[in-house]
């Protein structure tokens, strides 16, 4: 690789990182940061709720519209303007004189975000040579994990020490200094032959719209509520009439024949599911390490970062062995191991269970879910030609956030189901089940993998002609 590419490289991996690194980590920053937020602009339990929904709500949404809009109209002017929409309403967001400002402002960050986190992915897989795609998104993946480690820290330290409202100020300075880096550092790329389906675009928007806007209400009005049984029913209706739309157009939003091919499928399946154990579980055990061992928010997130915190060190180690042995098996291996983790958990956990015997389940998640990250990637941008790797990466990363919506509310409800919140007791009884829950989303996901990923059979060889008995003898 020579030096300008090189640079080119270098330089579309710190624009990638920093912008998912900002997207990732205001998915959980806001969450530590709730009880002060209430106390300055009011609110019901519920608005607080969707303080934290409205971002994943259009985030989820958004991220295929996203990324089409990027293969039509130029992937460095839409990420250029996600950017200054993400950082503008954080700008909102922190000026927000009331609670009903502040849900607004997290929805159009989460549109903003939607925005960049595809094309960010195609921009680098673009700059990369195929030969160092795997260490560059493992260390993609170490700033995205650093964000999730850092979330309920960053959030927790600036409410406690400087103010809520710096969580998001802290955006503005970073995404002003990113702004001219993209302009200068990268260069303008369309998909050839890509038009706008606006039919599709709406439907497939809309659709997942009502489904994540069903799930984020279950917790609090119930699987059996009205409008979350109209968002899935409606939802549901709408990405079924989407599929028949992408099966008769020419050049629809998301070409099924994508899926044909067994490593996107797989990867996809695998994505889904892992998103569903993994963050349905992290969203208890947060809880499990506050609400039984009686630790602050603040204090719960140090403690969570074996698991968190992981991927900082172990994604970069995972894109180098992906590079050398293939992604497929790394992949495997660290949904096996993230599967292993949840249930050592689920087997152990009890009221008055030590800190220390948490770690083996939490460093064994942690390390699965770091070797899962930056091989996935890799490999669903690898199973797809060039001119259609921002449609994939929009709908990997839709398909990824639908999953973990799902895993919250799913899990959610497995735990109120069999426990609650009345006194330790009843939560560890409720966390357990739900555990194994999540333990056997990412178990299937390991075999979705494994499956899907398996190396197709070699085509058999015929026979050389010299070799063969002639005919008549």
């Amino acid at each position: 690789m020579d030096r300008h590419a090189a640079r080119r490289a270098v330089w579309a991996l710190v624009i990638a990182g920093a912008a998912g690194f900002m997207t990732a980590l205001d998915n959980l920053v806001v969450t530590t940061a709730l009880p002060s937020v209430r106390a300055d602009l009011g609110g019901t339990p519920e608005d607080l709720e969707w303080t934290v929904s409205a971002y994943t709500l259009t985030y989820a949404v958004l991220l295929m519209p996203g990324a089409a809009l990027g293969d039509r109209f130029g992937r460095r002017r839409l990420f250029g303007l996600g950017l200054l929409v993400f950082t503008g309403a954080s700008a909102a967001a922190a000026l927000a004189p009331g609670i009903g400002g502040l849900i607004a402002a997290r929805a159009v960050q989460g549109a903003g975000a939607a925005v960049m986190t595809p094309i960010a992915l195609t921009l680098l897989t673009a700059a990369t040579p195929p030969e160092r795609r795997g260490t560059a998104f493992g260390i993609w993946g170490a700033v995205n994990g650093l964000a999730v480690a850092a979330g309920p820290l960053v959030g927790g330290g600036l409410t406690e020490y400087v103010s809520w409202h710096w969580i998001f100020w802290l955006n503005v300075p970073v995404g002003l200094l990113l702004f001219p880096l993209v302009r200068l550092r990268t260069a303008e790329s369309y998909a050839p032959g890509a038009r706008l389906d606006l039919r599709g675009t709406l439907l497939v928007s809309t659709g997942l719209f009502g489904i994540v806007f069903a799930v984020v209400n279950v917790n609090a009005h119930g699987w059996t509520g009205g409008r979350v049984l109209t968002g899935l029913i409606a939802g549901g209706l709408l990405l079924v009439a989407f599929v028949r739309h992408c099966s008769a157009r020419e050049n629809p939003v998301l070409p099924l024949r994508l899926f044909r091919n067994r490593a996107f499928s797989g990867v996809n399946a695998a994505g889904l599911l892992m998103f569903f154990g993994m963050f349905g579980s992290i969203f208890l055990l947060g809880q499990f390490l506050q609400n039984v061992g009686g630790w602050t928010p603040t204090e719960a997130g140090l403690r969570m970062l074996p698991w968190t915190g992981m991927p900082l060190l172990v994604a970069p180690l995972a894109g180098r062995l992906a590079d050398r042995f293939g992604g497929r098996i790394v992949v495997v291996c660290g949904l096996a191991l993230q599967a292993t983790g949840l249930t050592l958990y689920a087997l152990t956990v009890s009221v008055d269970l030590p800190y220390a015997a948490q770690l083996p389940a939490l460093i064994a998640g942690g390390t699965g879910m770091a070797l899962y990250f930056a091989p996935a990637s890799a490999l669903v941008m690898a199973s797809v030609p060039a001119a259609e790797q921002g449609i994939a990466s929009g709908a990997h990363s839709a398909l990824r956030e639908l999953g973990g919506a799902f895993g919250v509310a799913v899990l959610g409800s497995v735990f109120a189901a069999r426990g609650g919140y009345g006194s330790p007791q009843r939560f560890v009884d409720g966390i357990a089940p739900a555990l194994w829950a999540g333990a056997a989303g990412v178990a299937l996901a390991a075999v979705a993998a494994a499956l899907a990923l398996r190396p197709a059979p070699a085509p058999a060889v015929p026979e050389p002609a010299a070799d063969r008995e002639p005919a008549g003898v």
